[in-house]
């Protein structure tokens, strides 16, 4: 049955209007999740508050476990859904420079929108330095393009990298999902009693 709009079921037309629908809907929940305060984002990094990984732990555990139910009644053929190619390497790094920049900044870009929202004045700061940072690098790729296609790995996912079934993959991730919020919340006791304890 699906993807729809691949299968005809929904037209063309209706991508944008759609992904506009869904980017509303995700800002809300975003922000109902307190993702607009920099505090609570960067509170992972320190060890005081974990909701930011639970969020999104919470919803790639849905996700998976949704498409592998859907694709198990036959309601979505999982061919059919877009895998971004793999470039290892470059996303490595590029992994290293987001998380630096969500350590430093306490937004990533699409928190730093609905904090915009909202009208943190911190989130705007940051923005500005988003586009600062697209510009800089639009300007300067062509000395590093070769650099950002490098390890291409195509359109493969961490099943396959690994050899296993998605089935397999996704009752692994369950765990380890079960298992962080376990460690998170005994780590995020820990620390906040310290915190009380230190407080003057």
């Amino acid at each position: 049955m699906g993807p729809l709009i691949p299968q005809g079921i929904i037209p063309m037309g209706w991508d944008f209007v759609i992904a506009l629908l869904i980017g509303i809907a995700f800002g809300f929940v975003l922000e109902a999740s307190g993702f607009s305060s920099s505090r609570n984002i960067t509170g992972v990094f320190y060890g005081y508050n974990f909701v930011v990984l639970r969020v999104f732990f919470t919803a790639v555990v849905v996700a998976m476990i949704g498409l592998q139910y859907f694709d198990y009644f036959g309601w979505i053929d999982l061919n059919q859904i877009y895998v971004l190619p793999t470039y290892l390497s470059p996303m490595i790094v590029g992994a290293i420079i987001m998380g630096v920049g969500f350590i430093l900044g306490g937004f990533c870009p699409g928190t730093s929108y609905t904090a915009i929202a909202i009208g943190k004045i911190d989130a705007m700061v940051f923005t500005g330095g988003l586009f600062l940072g697209i510009f800089l690098f639009s300007e300067f790729f062509p000395f590093f393009e070769q650099f950002y296609y490098s390890g291409n790995m195509g359109n493969i996912t961490i099943g396959e990298f690994f050899g296993i079934s998605n089935t397999l993959f996704t009752l692994i991730f369950v765990v380890i999902a079960v298992v962080a919020f376990y460690v998170t919340w005994r780590i995020e006791l820990r620390v906040r009693k310290n915190m009380t304890q230190y407080k003057f």
